[in-house]
């Protein structure tokens, strides 16, 4: 049997809206835009892919999941995404932490990592 992963699915309260935002952040593109659900890839052939889905709750605790992303130079990265909207957040990481905590606009967390972590 061969198992991999396929997408992350995202709750949103704007699925439109946040799976635009995550597209320009990681420089992939939107491959499918409809009312249940906004499909987000680097391209039709690459997976994993982000779902992002409708959900009326808002967020109200830090998420169980989250996406760590390897960038050349992190803190050029965490300046640009802070640019889109994002923000810092402390979810606990401590000052010795070589990663940064972010909260998407709708206030996902995720990590972006130190660039000599972006090699894994």
């Amino acid at each position: 049997m061969v198992l991999r992963l396929y997408t992350v699915v995202i709750d949103a309260a704007d699925p439109r809206g946040l799976a635009r935002w995550w597209a320009e952040a990681l420089g992939w593109q939107i491959l499918h835009d409809g009312a249940e659900e906004v499909v987000v890839a680097k391209d039709d052939d690459s997976y994993p892919a982000l779902i992002f889905v409708p959900v009326g709750e808002p967020k109200i605790v830090k998420n169980r999941v989250h996406l760590d992303l390897a960038p050349d130079d992190r803190d050029r990265e965490v300046s640009r995404l802070e640019a889109m909207g994002a923000r810092r957040v402390d979810v606990g990481q401590g000052p010795q932490s070589t990663w940064v905590v972010l909260a998407d606009p709708e206030g996902n967390e995720f990590c972006v990592l130190s660039s000599r972590d972006g090699g894994l």
